[in-house]
């Protein structure tokens, strides 16, 4: 028998399982970990963070799976959006810690590229767009206000790639992460672009040479790597990609037109086509399965799941602190309170922007809002309203693609949310499909162990497919659906009438704090 590991880097830890070739999971391990936020909209991580954290769970996966450590076939790493990738040296250290997905603070670099490339320009190109969310514009800013650390980077990677290099001494980039830093890659022509790297001012040399699939065996694991994990040198180690693609992929989607929302800190919503339009207020990259042909085209919330935690801190500390001591789930009890509250909250609307906002408004002065409290409002009002926004924040996202037509009436749903059988059953009412969520919760680890198995030819996709397993589908309830019409109509205009009182009170803030937004400290 052979086994395989998927190996995914997250936001808040990273994870390894172990599963053998018929897609038995045999054993997991988790490392967890923080984001450093210095300032408001500033989020950062350490490299050498993740690169213990792989180790250390893979490490201990294969030793909770007991299996001989020859027989493992290959590993792939996927891993969260690493922004501005992890800057190198010449001697292939991090000069400075990574600026996340999260990171926000090049809005000033945005303005910048607008002026001297224009939107038009960049979205023809790279079918992405301008906002700090893009890796481009994070490693500009770099270059802009750490003229030190610039000149000593040599080239940039993403987590993945950067965890891989440690392991086997090769570096490479594959074709989903060298497309999600958008303004540098030419998306039909799946490669560098030459054009706007001279145009930005980003020298082409920081970029790898070697672009690849996601199942493309980068190396093998070192002699040192392979010593410090317990598995035979030169054990294949493959390409992997942005965790949003694998974990996709983990989920058994494979063909056009499928589309999946996945629900953790953040969210993600998004379709995998053959090319053309592909919306203008969302974020494309090639997908990890057949990225010659497939793109994979998502909007994304910055905050979601990150909600619901901020509001178990804030208003259920007791409840939190029953269930560590033994006790029910505070969410679980949220989430009953919330069921006996009618769609709407009876008027309560949450704009989730507690951390700016990506696709499909790209604000970064966007902020939370809570509109329509009074007296007879409570803690479970307010929750639900929160659980609403984000379906309401998932259904923009979808109204903003063009191809919402052509899209299967099944939206796949993963992560935290799907334990949530109320949240279930109101992004169902919201957006109007079916909603089908899998037994397993191994997304992106899944998503990693076929293109581990794939790219050593120990598997093919079909087998992703087989492997899922999903709940019975929870159908949208046609009143409810009428119901949520009227408030989401409303939700869309609460941020638009808002958005002058944003832009101000972020001049205000930033003002009144000696030039910096000093909230997050």
């Amino acid at each position: 028998m052979n086994y395989l590991i998927g190996t995914d880097i997250g936001t808040s830890g990273t994870k390894s399982i172990v599963m053998d070739t018929n897609g038995a999971l045999l054993a997991s391990s988790l490392a967890e970990y923080g984001v450093t936020t210095p300032r408001a909209l500033w989020a950062e991580q350490w490299p050498e963070v993740w690169v213990e954290a792989v180790k250390s769970t893979i490490r201990d996966a294969v030793k909770k799976a007991g299996i001989p450590p020859e027989s493992v076939g290959g590993i792939c790493v996927s891993g969260l959006y690493g922004g501005s990738g992890v800057p190198l040296d010449d001697e292939m250290r991090p000069v400075r810690p990574c600026m996340i997905w999260m990171d926000r603070r090049a809005d000033d670099v945005s303005r910048m590229v607008e002026a001297r490339v224009g939107f038009d320009r960049l979205y023809r190109i790279t079918r992405n767009g301008l906002d700090p969310y893009y890796g481009y514009t994070k490693i500009l800013w770099i270059k802009e206000h750490e003229p030190e650390n610039w000149a000593r980077i040599r080239c940039f990677l993403p987590p993945n790639a950067y965890a891989i290099y440690r392991m086997t001494g090769e570096a490479a980039i594959d074709y989903s992460s060298a497309g999600n830093l958008g303004g540098i890659f030419d998306m039909e022509r799946r490669c560098w672009s030459g054009e706007l790297m001279e145009a930005l001012g980003i020298p082409r040399a920081m970029m790898p040479d070697r672009v690849v699939d996601s199942s493309a065996v980068v190396g093998g694991l070192t002699p040192e790597c392979a010593a410090e994990l317990g598995l035979p040198a030169g054990t294949p180690v493959c390409a992997g990609g942005v965790d949003c693609t694998v974990a996709t992929l983990g989920l058994g989607v494979t063909r056009p037109g499928q589309h999946v929302a996945v629900i953790g800190t953040s969210m993600t919503w998004g379709f995998v086509h053959g090319g053309g339009e592909t919306g203008r207020e969302l974020i494309t990259m090639p997908y990890v399965k057949d990225a010659a042909d497939l793109l994979f085209t998502f909007g994304g919330a910055a905050t979601a799941g990150a909600l619901t935690r901020w509001f178990r801190g804030a208003f259920a500390e007791l409840e939190y602190r029953e269930e560590l001591q033994g006790g029910k789930n505070a969410y679980a009890r949220l989430d009953e309170a919330a069921a006996e509250i009618p769609p709407g909250s009876e008027g309560l609307l949450v704009l989730p922007y507690f951390m700016g906002e990506r696709a499909p408004i790209w604000d970064v002065n966007a902020r939370g809002v809570v509109f329509g409290l009074d007296l007879h409002h409570t803690r479970a009002h307010l929750f639900r309203a929160f659980l609403e926004a984000v379906a309401f924040s998932l259904r923009h996202s979808m109204e903003a693609a063009p191809q919402g037509g052509v899209l299967d009436e099944r939206l796949v749903l993963a992560g935290g949310v799907a334990k949530s059988p109320l949240w279930r059953q109101i992004i169902a009412d919201v957006t109007g499909f079916q909603v089908v969520c899998p037994k397993n919760d191994v997304e992106a680890n899944l998503g990693d162990v076929v293109l581990a198995g794939v790219g050593t030819g120990l598997l093919d996709y079909a087998g992703v497919e087989r492997w899922n397993v999903f709940d019975e589908p929870v159908l949208p309830d046609a009143a409810r659906r009428k119901m949520y019409e009227r408030y989401y109509r409303e939700y869309l205009e609460l941020y638009r009438s808002l958005k002058p009182n944003m832009e101000r009170m972020a001049t205000v803030v930033k003002e009144l704090n000696g030039g910096g937004d000093e909230r997050g400290r």
